[in-house]
């Protein structure tokens, strides 16, 4: 599975943190667990060990191991956890499959737009124009119009044929896990990154 055998003559310290990552995985997995606990097992390796390590998660799952994973990268946790639990200062914040955590938190609603015109000589008029909205304007000059309540496409659309604005491209954001626990935990995610980046280079 993780194609150590090449190595097994070398000593352990000559191992790369991802080979050392994967033996103490495969030390673990030699009685066949039914409950397996993995402390950040892809933090701070190579994405090739990350990659088979995350692999062997889902077979293992799949075959009946009950696996208790810790992580920081929640996309990891997204993609591969049928359960997944928010931890804040040691204490579970919340807990769910991926969506009742989505559907605990209100998101509002969001579109992106691109548009031929000067994005900052029409937010402005946009956001007047609808009541109760937000629009902001990213790097890549695109608009993007926050509602608490859901927003029409339609009067949308007449705004911008009204003002003769051709529009490239309009696109429902949806709120990624991130945000969700954000939300719920009150950490920001420059913080997670931090963290994130902390662990990378362990």
């Amino acid at each position: 599975q993780f194609r150590l055998k090449e190595a097994g003559k070398r000593p352990f310290k000559a191992y790369s943190k991802g080979m050392r990552r994967k033996l103490t995985i495969a030390a673990a997995l030699i009685h066949s667990p039914q409950v397996l606990f993995l402390d950040e097992p892809t933090t701070g390796i190579d994405v090739e060990s990350s990659r088979q390590i995350r692999d062997l998660i889902v077979a293992l799952k799949e075959l009946g191991t009950t696996i208790f994973l810790t992580t920081h990268y929640i996309e990891e946790a997204e993609r591969i956890c049928d359960r997944i639990a928010f931890i804040a200062e040691g204490q579970i914040v919340s807990s769910g499959t991926v969506p009742e955590l989505m559907d605990s938190v209100t998101h509002g609603h969001a579109i992106r737009f691109v548009t031929d015109k000067n994005s900052e000589s029409i937010a402005a008029e946009l956001q007047s124009s609808f009541e109760g909205s937000i629009v902001t304007i990213r790097p890549d000059h695109s608009l993007v119009l926050r509602s608490e309540q859901r927003i029409p496409l339609f009067p949308l659309m007449a705004f911008f044929h009204e003002k003769g604005i051709e529009v490239y491209e309009a696109r429902e954001l949806r709120p990624s896990l991130e945000d969700v626990f954000v939300k719920l935990t009150g950490i920001e995610s420059s913080v997670l990154k931090k963290d994130k980046e902390k662990g990378d280079r362990r």
